[in-house]
């Protein structure tokens, strides 16, 4: 008798939900060890699970659609088999699964498989395959590439086909949003939320990045606000440090390391946070460098589990949207505080200057910082955003 292994789900994130997104093998496939053999998708990241062997795939325990829990079996594989001779029972296809993966060719001409996610999707949109940039292993096709590329081509795609006439009706939630629905929820179940607003003006970190883009991003480091706005929030915790805490009933967990949470913004998906690990013991360079790679991963659907995992504060740079002020701004639980940074704009201030006040104009934004009152009373709030405006504010050009 063959012996047979267990395609397991590799993801152990406490509080994580996992759906199977999509075979890319089909029963009696042949498959080689550490070929991706079906795509899943958590609350925050798509990963591709590898064959744990060489072998055929025998069976199939978990459908596209179904939740998968951490350690379920997937499905089984046939070890040692060099050929599709499996007559295991394929997988049920509910009436809305997508027929069975197709090839297409990449441009080097080697044929790569379609997942039946994927080729539902170009079906939807009338895409060629040969249009899209894989991203995957092996530059595979993921879902993620299929709707980035309907999200940056609209043009071209309505230049292909018309398009069609907005309707109504119901729309089936993912994964992500799901989560995102519960996890909001239960944070303002269980979290007593105040806000405190404050304005900082951005002159000092302008002419500082101004002065230094260049070549931090001829080191591989795009200097953005955000990066700046990082390291003014990891050397605000040392002022105020139960701002990077955790609730117990029985206690507060106060974390030495700043692991700092960044929100990227994933267009109708929603959004994700990956996170800087010990922003307090990185440079500005070190931070921008770190954040860069993140976001492009994050876009790109590339994001590793451990990536957004282990963090202990969140900002919400929602001012990139056009956003003023947002209050309150949900805590991204068991964290204590979250950092929201408005729209940046030229705002008419008053100053002294020469012992006389004065109107000026400068670039301002509204920083809010949205606490757990069970955590943080007002005092600690704001001793954190005083400091958190005074290092934007004090910015050494030379850095």
């Amino acid at each position: 008798m063959a012996d047979t292994m267990n395609i397991v789900m590799p993801l152990e994130q406490e509080g994580s939900k996992s759906v199977v997104r999509a075979w890319l093998k089909k029963v009696g496939d042949a498959v080689k060890r550490d070929e991706p053999i079906v795509e899943l998708e958590t609350d925050k990241v798509a990963v591709e699970v590898p064959s744990p062997g060489d072998g055929v795939l025998a069976s199939i325990a978990l459908n596209e659609g179904d939740e998968a829990a951490p350690g379920a079996t997937l499905g089984v594989l046939t070890l040692g088999v060099v050929a599709a001779t499996s007559t295991q029972k394929a997988p049920i296809q509910s009436r809305e699964s997508p027929a069975p993966a197709v090839t297409s060719r990449n441009d080097s001409g080697r044929e790569m498989r379609l997942s039946p996610l994927v080729k539902r999707l170009l079906s939807d949109h009338r895409i060629d395959a040969a249009a899209v940039a894989g991203t995957g292993r092996d530059g595979r096709i993921t879902h993620k590439d299929v709707e980035d590329h309907v999200a940056r081509g609209p043009a071209k795609a309505a230049a292909k086909a018309p398009a069609a006439p907005v309707k109504g009706g119901k729309i089936p939630h993912d994964a992500m949003r799901k989560s995102i629905a519960e996890h909001m929820s239960r944070s303002v179940a269980v979290a007593p939320h105040v806000t405190a607003v404050f304005e900082a003006d951005f002159s000092a970190i302008i002419a500082h990045r101004n002065k230094h883009k260049d070549a931090y991003a001829k080191a591989g480091a795009p200097l953005t606000f955000s990066a700046y706005i990082i390291r003014a929030a990891a050397e605000a915790m040392k002022v105020s440090p139960n701002v990077n805490a955790r609730w117990h009933d029985d206690f507060l967990e106060v974390f030495e390391d700043a692991n700092i949470g960044m929100g990227v913004a994933l267009g109708e998906k929603g959004l994700i946070v990956p996170v800087i690990k010990r922003a307090q013991a990185l440079t500005l360079k070190e931070t921008a460098a770190q954040l860069g790679d993140v976001t492009e991963r994050a876009r790109k659907n590339q994001l590793r589990p451990a990536d957004v995992q282990g963090g202990t504060f969140t900002i919400s740079n929602h001012g990139v949207s056009g956003s003023l002020v947002a209050t309150p701004i949900i805590i991204n639980q068991p964290q204590s505080a979250i950092l929201g940074v408005g729209k940046l704009e030229k705002r008419v201030v008053v100053r002294s200057i020469d012992g006389a006040d004065a109107m000026v104009i400068k670039p301002m934004a509204y920083v809010s910082l949205t606490i757990d009152h069970r955590v943080l009373d007002g005092h600690q709030t704001n001793a954190w955003l005083t400091r958190f405006v005074e290092v934007l504010e004090t910015w050494p050009l030379e850095d």
